[in-house]
């Protein structure tokens, strides 16, 4: 039994004493705690791969801003990489994959789901560090991309503003195309049923890039495989948070996720109108607001919440920009946790 369970009674829909809060990306770049311990080592890889520095980097946040909440940290590139499309993390430029997808042959010849497993163990031993570690005083959440974001870098090989070539594939080769997101699919499913069973209580898929898709485009390659993932999830609650994808907010309403994940592009009372007052929503201050005076933080905070209604989640509608200064996003915290309903 989780002994703060704010996130958990809330992912679920019962009522609070006030809403739970975390912040995506918390577990990163704003804590210097954290550029410490990534700059021992030599490169983001060689971190990732440490599953006792991934396990410390997870829990900072507890300590330096508390958070109702511990989020794995890990990145969505473990997927790609375990499928067999191994990438670099270059410094301002972002992820480069060494071989990306550019022929059928190359989804036919990926890793099988065994073998992707098998590989991913050093992530499922931070997991197992963590549940240790937190022994039932927060809960853990686990996390993966979306089937078309690790499509689109799997396909485009690099980040892009507006993965073209990832779209192309959409067109030209839409049966290999459901093929390969199958697989990433059927791998999305194992990994996080396996962060499960190891300790994690909510999960969060992050389609950092569906945004980029026609409607059309976001319910066939997208939302189906998004959704896919939530029917097969049944043991946790889960998020889904679809970036960009706001006026395809009633389609995500029908989807099988316990908690909608809003961005900033939408105001929360739109959302509360168009989804109702029992759906359980998380979001969506916009990351700039915490460059912000204090006083604008705490008074935008509380409208959040307000607006909301219940049923909510206090998030970021983004991950909090590298450069933010901690004290802010405590004080928005601070300021959630000093809120009743």
């Amino acid at each position: 039994m989780v002994k703060n369970d704010l996130l958990l009674r809330t992912a679920k829909g019962l009522q609070t004493q006030r809403p739970p809060v975390w912040v995506m990306r918390q577990a990163g770049r704003i804590l210097p705690q954290y550029r410490k311990l990534r700059g021992s080592f030599q490169n983001f890889k060689e971190f990732l791969y440490n599953s006792e520095a991934t396990a410390e980097a997870s829990l900072q946040p507890v300590e330096a801003l508390g958070v109702d909440a511990v989020i794995v940290f890990s990145d969505i590139l473990v997927i790609p990489e375990a499928l067999g499309c191994n990438y670099e993390m270059v410094e301002s430029k972002g992820p480069v994959f060494l071989n990306k997808i550019e022929t059928v042959a190359d989804v036919l010849n990926l890793n099988s789901l065994e073998q992707a497993i098998e590989s991913l163990s050093y992530v499922f031993k931070t997991v197992g560090i963590i549940e240790e570690k937190v022994n039932g005083s927060l809960p853990i959440i686990g996390f993966a991309g979306g089937p078309w974001t690790i499509f689109a870098y799997m396909v485009e090989g690099k980040g892009s503003k507006d993965f073209s070539t990832a779209k192309k594939w959409l067109y030209q080769n839409p049966e290999f195309s459901h093929q390969l997101l199958e697989k990433i699919t059927d791998l999305t499913i194992q990994y996080l049923k396996i962060k499960i069973q190891l300790g994690c209580e909510v999960v969060q898929l992050f389609d950092s890039w569906a945004g980029i898709l026609s409607p059309v485009h976001f319910q066939e390659f997208s939302l189906k495989y998004l959704n896919k993932i939530c029917k097969s999830i049944t043991e946790v609650p889960v998020i889904l948070f679809a970036k960009g994808a706001m006026l395809n907010l009633d389609s995500i309403d029908k989807s099988e996720c316990d908690v909608i994940g809003l961005d900033w592009n939408i105001p929360i009372s739109k959302a509360r109108q168009n989804l109702g007052n029992s759906r359980v929503i998380q979001g969506n201050l916009d990351p700039c607001l915490l460059y912000a005076d204090d006083e604008i933080i705490v008074r935008e905070t509380i409208k959040l919440i307000q607006e909301a209604n219940g049923h909510h989640i206090v998030n970021l509608g983004h991950g909090v920009y590298p450069d933010t200064d901690p004290r802010k996003v405590k004080l928005m915290i601070d300021t959630v946790k000093e809120y009743s309903y």
